[in-house]
């Protein structure tokens, strides 16, 4: 009967007109219509062919021909979802389904809508086929212009619409269907409501999803997002991976078992990846898309950034960054991420008002190490940004030029400023990188190479520095970029020689694993030996030593005998059959050959060479005999073998003279200096191992005979003999004078190495030490005559000047014998040297240069000078004897039997501490505590663990304290300046080390607290440094505003009031401010540290104007953002409060002319406009919530009756002060003292408009406040008088003539009247006390 009836509905639809068809398709029952189409579709029959037909036959124009056809889509819809169908005739069905929606009529339609709706929220749907279809309905629903029965009502088919997709996305939705759905709304016209409605469904979804299923769907969202709602995607992506991630972290540091419960850290990173690339094709496709993520993002700089910025977020703008048009804007974003973070960073660590209010912030530099982690799963589409971003942040953060030539940004202990934190960053970033991706490693060896070849101007100490590091973590594996290594080597020549002497460090671990690269490098050095420039030789020869000391000739001392390797646990691999230590032998003896030739060469590559060969003795001492024998030749070229010569040295020889120009041809003093040390390791290190070859022996003695013979002949040799008595010429204007100045320098050198060499045989005679003595008054007799003649010349004498070739080891042994010294059978030999205060004052004042040298160049001269472990020892000795000097000696008993001039023994030892503090913190940071308990004589082994840091430093700064406080205790004639000043910065660098929470701390700052309260001194770099170290201390306790409070009470009962007719209450709360110290000293640390407070207050209300701009957006945040904020709001309106009773009394404080009412002024405008933004953030909050604290109103109260009127009288103050200037005799004088007069007056009232448009900004915007809050905050303000700054060309005539009557024509530009500052001081303190309690 089926077949029939299909047969007969096919063959009725072939006729013209449909009338047949109806009038048949009436007289069917309704199952039987259903069970024909089931029947055709299940077979595969021409199921679409009856569709057709029955639709033909079911005109929608006819109430029974719509029901029919709605029940047949009903009928079919539940055939699609059976899964009874082959996949070709469903997808038929549907097509002619959606094909014929649109003529349906709107009531249907809207059945058609609930009946699917219905069916998603119970979860009946099979396979989701059908939903095709849902689209197409609820397109054709919002075409329907016509009003239809919705409900109770009646709605337009837009509206039922709305409606539908509203009930919709309120309902449940089955997981399987999630993405079927959002993808459907695609092809929905959608009003930006409605895309709302959509997006918050579809987000809350991603937590109930398998994981693997967000991907697909994260595309679907961000296709729909083009029709809006673009922001709020990528808010609920970047939301939910970094919960995600957090919650992760939080797991992988917990509970072991938690991480078999979960999924695994790799399938995270591959799904984060995936959707990486989803978003990054998305904005390919849709450019909005990439300006709304730019757009999100820059917004958490403003406030609070941890909501949007986490490491998925980073690595999404990596991957945008691969699109040339983001590139600089992401780069320019992350930049400023990056940067802010640092500074946070460093404005949190500095203060302890901040950190009680805000928590640490998640660091981005932590955040982009992690994607660089991550990047080796599947986030490695953000690799090549990484390696762009790293290098972007060495280029523009790495050290810059300085006008000395010396960078002291360089150094590990300085990088504490954002700049060089960010620089680091970047080399970190590279540096990861490499290890992780073997596929990118040639790239960044390139890069990085490229920029020491071409940067060679600029410093580039940062990119050696990665490029060491990045070789010794592989050097196998670089050999495949070898040949690029190579081509570096070409530039060598053209390079600057620190650059070269860098490079050629950084890659030695690969000359020792690839001979051709090592046979390549020889060959540029021989090249570079005979360049025209002389930086191309000094290279080759730092080239050649470098390869001495790497490459060992067997039976030399194994380098811990003599030192640190330099190499990586990697790069023991050249002893291989092809780097045998025969092999080396022969190649070490070739190089030597070459550098002999260099003997013949400028006296600068000569240096360089004898400074290096210690280092290349002890580390290949085998090649002691080539050495030694050559630097003897070299030496007897010089040298006067006839025992009774004297001088025993030519020193015209060691002269080169080229027309005008002189210039030292052999640097004596270094040659002999490098043979001393030579010949004292050898003798200590290698003779007692070698005790049965005897064959070499009478080859050292020669060398020892040769250096008696030159100490007892030096010291028989007058000054005459080298013709340089008092009566030489030593001008640097005469060629003769030069010569004089070359011969004295390398005279005086010879001196200080015969001393050492001669104290490091004596064996504590007392033969020796009065020989030393002898050669020490020599030395002292030349150069007081060099400093004389010098002191008299205009120009500066040589560049030796400060450069004594004494070694530091020797520095610290000779100050350990002359002070600390008390063996009995040591007592009578060194009472030689303790009898002349003018030796102990040179070894101190030599220690002192070299730990200057130390600072300025982070190595010392002479042996070991560039080995940190060495240096660091020999400071600890140098400190320990200074320390026990100045302790046990004060500088007051010294200097009360002193007859010599200049410093005292005991100054210089405390200058010496000074400065070694300094050196420690700056170099050997992680080694404080060891460098601590070396000073500590008393400290035994076992106490290593027990005491701290600051137990070690409070034991220190006592010791310290108790000289400061002896000093202060002498009559103000005694007191000693120099010596108060030293004092306190040894504290204040001591102070650093404490920690905070410490009890040690709390009595520093106790300490220094009442010495500041109960002294007073005139002195006004002592009251600075004291006042600092104040300051510096308290901010890590607590906020500075009360002290501030404090002493501008003081300063103003010091300096009297601008007006004249006041009596001032004279308050005491700190004695170092008086008259002498008050102004500028004191004012300005005070302003200084005012403007410090400022910029945090700055700093906090931006953060809250972020988070209120943030908690508009997201419904949820808001009620738990506005609860942090309120100890926050009340912390600023305190700050300002006493601050601004600060300028109260500074305002009318009758400050001198200069830089303290300059500063006064722009602090001041600084104050309001800070007033001014806390005023706009409680705007935005009236916005939102309506209402502001009643505390800001009490603020605004005393801005308007402390702060305001006394502004303006201070500013007619500054404008109307008299120069008193004294009466000149000449006219040109006169002219000058008025340009001067009128200078200062022009930088005094620059700032003065500023303040006054400050003021009234203020103002305006507590207009706005007002009237938004229904709260009169402008009846506590005085409206200030309208004021102009027009040039008055007759007062500037007069000042320009000098009449005497300019005073009076200038009175027009005074401010309101100042009835209120008629009044005592005492009652206005007594008032604005009351303000904010």
């Amino acid at each position: 009967m089926c077949a029939t009836m299909d047969q007969k509905i096919l063959s009725l639809a072939e006729d013209k007109t449909a009338d047949r068809l109806q009038e048949f398709l009436r007289t069917l029952k309704e199952d039987d219509l259903a069970n024909v189409l089931q029947n055709q579709a299940v077979k595969g029959r021409a199921a679409g062919a009856l569709l057709r037909a029955v639709f033909k036959g079911s005109p929608c124009s006819e109430e029974d021909g719509a029901l029919r056809r709605l029940k047949v889509y009903t009928c079919c819809i539940q055939l699609v979802e059976s899964g009874d169908l082959q996949r070709e005739v469903a997808s038929e069905i549907i097509g002619l389904l959606m094909l014929e929606a649109p003529s349906f009529p709107g009531v249907l339609l809207i059945e058609l809508a609930n009946e699917f709706i219905g069916a998603i929220k119970q979860g009946s749907l099979k396979n989701g086929k059908s939903l095709e279809l849902l689209p197409v309905i609820l397109t054709a629903l919002a075409t329907k212009k016509e009003s239809l029965a919705y409900g109770k009502g009646e709605l337009s088919g837009e509206e039922c619409k709305k409606q539908l997709i509203s009930t919709l996305c309120s309902g449940t939705w089955d997981q399987q269907y999630v993405i079927q759905l959002t993808s459907m709304f695609k092809d929905v016209p959608l009003a930006a409501e409605e895309v709302e409605f959509v997006m918050g469904k579809v987000l809350k979804m991603f937590s109930k999803l398998n994981l693997q299923e967000v991907p697909p769907l994260i595309y679907q969202l961000l296709i729909l997002s083009s029709k809006g709602g673009r922001k709020r995607v990528l808010e609920g992506i970047i939301a939910f991976f970094s919960d995600l991630d957090k919650q992760h972290n939080e797991e992988q540091s917990g509970d072991e078992l938690l991480d078999l419960l979960t999924l695994s850290s790799g399938e995270l990173r591959h799904v984060e990846g995936t959707v990486i690339l989803h978003i990054v094709f998305a904005i390919k496709l849709d450019c909005e898309l990439g300006r709304e993520l730019l757009k999100y993002l820059k917004t958490g700089q403003q406030g609070d950034f941890r909501n949007n910025v986490c490491p998925f977020s980073i690595a999404v703008l990596l991957s945008l960054s691969r699109i040339q048009r983001y590139k600089e804007q992401v780069f320019d974003l992350l930049k400023a991420l990056i940067i802010k973070s640092f500074k946070d960073l460093q404005l949190l660590q500095g203060s302890k008002f901040l950190q009680n209010l805000v928590l640490q912030r998640p660091c981005v530099s932590t955040m982009i190490l992690e994607v660089v982690k991550n990047s080796v799963h599947s986030w490695d589409y953000a690799t090549q940004s990484l390696v762009e971003l790293g290098l972007f942040l060495m280029d523009l953060y790495g050290p810059k030029k300085v006008l000395d030539g010396i960078l002291r940004e360089t150094t590990s202990g300085l990088s504490r400023m954002p700049n060089q934190y960010a620089c680091k960053l970047g080399a970190n970033i590279l540096l990861e990188t490499f290890k992780i991706h073997e596929v990118i490693r040639q790239e960044i060896l390139e890069q990085v190479l490229s920029r020491v070849v071409t940067r060679a101007s600029s410093p580039i100490s940062h990119f050696l520095d990665l490029l060491s590091n990045i070789i010794m973590y592989a050097p196998l594996a670089l050999q495949s970029c070898s040949s690029k290594v190579t081509e570096t080597f070409d530039y060598l020549s053209f390079l600057p020689l620190q650059t070269v002497q860098g490079l050629l460090k950084a890659v030695q671990p690969l000359l020792k694993v690839s001979m051709s690269m090592r046979d390549s490098l020889i060959l540029v050095l021989r090249k570079a030996m005979f360049a025209r420039q002389l930086d191309a030789r000094k290279s080759a020869v730092a080239g050649f030593l470098l390869l001495l000391k790497n490459f060992k000739v067997l039976g030399s001392l194994s380098s811990s005998q003599c030192s640190q390797s330099i190499g990586a646990s990697q790069v023991h691999v050249d002893v291989h059959s092809r780097y045998n230590s025969v092999a080396n032998e022969t190649f070490c003896l070739e190089i030597m050959d070459s550098l002999r030739r260099c003997l013949s060469q400028q006296a600068d590559v000569r240096l360089m060479l004898y400074e290096g060969f210690y280092d290349v003795l002890r580390r290949n001492s085998q090649l002691a005999n080539s050495i030694m024998q050559t630097l003897l030749s070299q030496l007897k070229q010089f040298y006067e073998p006839k025992p009774d010569v004297l001088p025993p040295l030519k020193l015209e020889a060691c002269i080169l003279t080229q027309g005008d120009q002189i210039s030292v041809q052999e640097p004596l003093d270094y040659l002999l200096c490098c043979i001393h040390h030579c010949l004292a390791w050898y003798k200590r290190r290698v003779m007692p191992l070698q005790q049965e070859e005897e064959e070499d022996e009478g080859f050292y003695q020669d060398l020892d005979d040769l250096l008696e013979s030159v100490t007892s002949r030096m010291i028989k040799s007058e000054l005459e003999d080298f013709e340089l008595d008092k009566s030489a010429d030593f001008s640097q204007s005469s060629s003769v004078g030069i010569k004089n100045n070359i011969c004295a320098f390398l005279v005086m050198g010879v001196y200080e190495v015969l001393i050492e060499y001669n104290f490091s045989i004596s064996n504590f005679s007392k033969n020796k030490f009065e020989e030393i003595l002898r050669l020490f008054m020599c030395y002292k007799k030349l150069s007081d005559i060099v400093n004389e003649k010098a002191g008299k010349s205009k120009t500066k004498t040589g560049n030796k000047t400060n450069d004594s070739v004494l070694s530091m080891k020797f520095v610290s042994d000779l100050l350990t014998a002359l002070f600390r010294d008390s063996a009995q059978s040591h007592e009578e030999s060194l009472s030689v040297l303790r009898s002349s205060s003018e030796f102990m004052r040179y070894a101190v004042s030599v220690a002192l240069q070299k730990v200057q040298q130390l600072k300025e160049t982070g190595h010392v001269s002479g042996p070991d000078g560039q080995n940190p472990e060495k240096i660091f020892q020999n400071l600890c000795d140098i400190t320990r004897v200074l320390l026990w000097r100045y302790t046990s000696i004060p500088t007051s008993v010294e200097e009360s039997g002193k007859k010599e001039k200049g410093k005292s023994i005991s100054l210089l030892c405390l200058e010496g501490l000074q400065k070694i503090l300094s050196v420690v913190q700056q170099f050997y940071q992680p080694k404080i505590h060891q460098f601590l308990r070396a000073l500590d004589v008393t400290d035994k082994d076992g106490e290593e663990l027990e005491v701290s840091v600051s137990e070690r430093a409070a034991f220190q700064i006592r010791q310290f304290q108790r000289s400061l406080l002896n000093l202060l205790s002498s009559p103000e004639e005694d007191f000693h300046s120099r010596e108060a000043l030293l004092l306190v910065t040894v504290l204040s660098d001591l102070s650093r080390l404490l920690e905070t929470a410490s009890p040690q701390f709390v009595q520093m700052l106790s300490w220094t607290s009442k010495i500041c309260k109960e002294n007073s001194r005139d002195d006004a770099s002592f009251c600075k440094g004291l006042m600092s170290l104040l300051f510096s201390l308290y901010v890590l306790c607590k906020s500075p505003v009360t002290l501030l409070r404090d002493l501008s009470q003081d300063i103003h009962g010091h300096l009297g009031d601008i007006d004249q007719d006041v009596e001032v209450e004279k308050t005491n709360h700190f004695a170092m401010v008086n008259l002498r110290t008050a102004a500028p000293t004191v004012c300005l640390l005070a302003l200084s540290q005012a403007e410090k407070v400022l910029e945090e207050v700055d700093w906090l209300i931006t953060k809250l104007k972020g988070q209120v701009g943030q908690e508009v957006i997201p419904g949820e945040a808001s009620s738990q953002g506005a609860l942090p904020s309120q100890p926050v709001e009340k912390a600023i309106v305190m700050q300002l409060g006493t601050l601004l009773t600060f300028f109260h009394e500074l305002v009318q404080t009758a400050l001198p002319s200069g830089s303290c009412v300059d500063i006064l002024l722009k602090d001041l405008c600084k104050m309001y406009t800070i007033l001014t933004a806390l005023v706009r953030y409680y705007l935005q909050v009236c916005q939102s919530s309506g209402g502001f604290p009643k505390i800001l109103e009490k603020l605004v109260k005393l801005s308007g009756s402390h702060l305001t009127p006394l502004c303006y009288s201070f500013i007619s103050y500054v404008q109307n002060k008299k120069s008193n200037s004294p009466k000149y005799t000449g006219e040109k004088e006169k002219i000058a003292a008025v340009t001067t007069a009128m200078a200062r007056v022009l930088r005094e009232t620059k700032p003065i408009p500023n303040l006054i448009f400050a003021i009234e900004q203020y103002e305006k915007f507590l207009i706005h406040l007002s009237k938004r809050s229904k709260v009169n905050l402008m009846q506590h303000m005085k409206l200030s008088t309208s004021r102009d700054f027009k040039i008055k060309g007759n007062v500037l005539d007069m000042v320009l003539r000098g009449e005497e009557d300019e005073d009076e024509d200038r009175e027009g530009t005074a401010s309101p009247p100042r009835g209120q500052n008629k009044e005592p001081a005492r009652k206005k303190r007594k008032e604005e006390t009351k303000c904010l309690s």
